[in-house]
């Protein structure tokens, strides 16, 4: 499907952003996790947000995604996987499924966690970030389920009902990836499972995992004023940026680049109409 901005992150930015985007009259699709699994949920009180002291989180996040909701905003949960920049759009994979969008604004938070031994160099031979992805692959198979959120487990499920043997660790510190051409086992926290096939499931990928040739500073994403990075049509905003890591911030950064990505789209929407019309 086809949108004129694609929000990553259900947070505070990406839903500031997604308002300001509606609030513009442009198509927005936000892409998230569940909104129990954001950090913000389990603060119990939030005393320096303006105008709005003393909610919980969750009760902060509700109220902002029912905003979201009365602005038209739609909402996807899932994983987004890999984004790639083409000429007329920014085409970005969630799970199995593909979308795109002439903006996308990044909102996904700090991605937390470095890559575990053996994960990079085995990706793709038996390393995968998506059960129901690549699932089918391992039918009847032995697999390891690395998981750090709630989700991850429905994803194992999923993995069980296909006829998959599977191990899960939830939320290991440390973990290591054996094999030579193809995965061969994996052990976490002392425990290791004889396995053909490791998913690892993480809240958020790594900004410059989704978007190769993204600057970043100090492991922060690189913006200017209008929260725009150095790829075209990508923008970021939120805690991905940098501190302080606050509500009030990240609505902030939120409005701008929501307000940027509508303008993006609406100058790539004229550019495509001026093409259209001197063929």
């Amino acid at each position: 499907m086809s949108y004129d901005v694609l929000v990553i992150g259900g947070g505070p930015a990406g839903l500031s952003a997604a308002i300001n985007v509606r609030a513009r009259g442009r198509s927005v699709l936000v892409v998230s996790n569940p909104l129990e699994e954001n950090p913000l949920w389990r603060a119990e009180k939030v005393d320096n947000y303006l105008g709005m002291p003393g909610l919980s989180g969750a009760e902060l996040l509700t109220a902002m995604r029912r905003h979201g909701e009365r602005s038209g905003a739609e909402f996807l949960t899932g994983k987004v996987l890999n984004a790639v920049r083409m000429p007329d759009a920014w085409y970005v994979s969630v799970g199995p499924e593909m979308y795109n969008a002439r903006a996308v604004v990044l909102a996904a938070g700090v991605a937390r966690g470095k890559k575990f031994p053996g994960e990079a160099e085995l990706l793709g031979r038996g390393v995968s970030y998506c059960a129901t992805c690549d699932g089918m692959l391992y039918r009847g198979k032995a697999v390891a389920v690395v998981g750090f959120s709630d989700t991850a487990r429905q994803e194992a499920e999923f993995l069980q009902r296909i006829g998959c043997a599977v191990t899960y660790f939830d939320r290991p510190r440390q973990c290591e990836i054996h094999g030579r051409e193809q995965v061969e086992s994996v052990t976490c926290e002392g425990q290791t499972a004889a396995v053909e096939g490791v998913f690892i499931l993480r809240p958020t990928m790594a900004p410059t995992e989704l978007f190769p040739g993204l600057t970043v500073e100090q492991g922060y994403v690189a913006v200017d004023r209008h929260m725009a990075t150095n790829l075209p049509g990508l923008f970021a905003a939120g805690d991905c940026t940098g501190g302080p890591l606050q509500v009030s911030k990240a609505v902030g950064e939120g409005l701008i680049a929501g307000q940027s990505a509508a303008a993006w789209a609406a100058a790539q929407e004229r550019g495509e109409k001026q093409g259209s019309a001197t063929k």
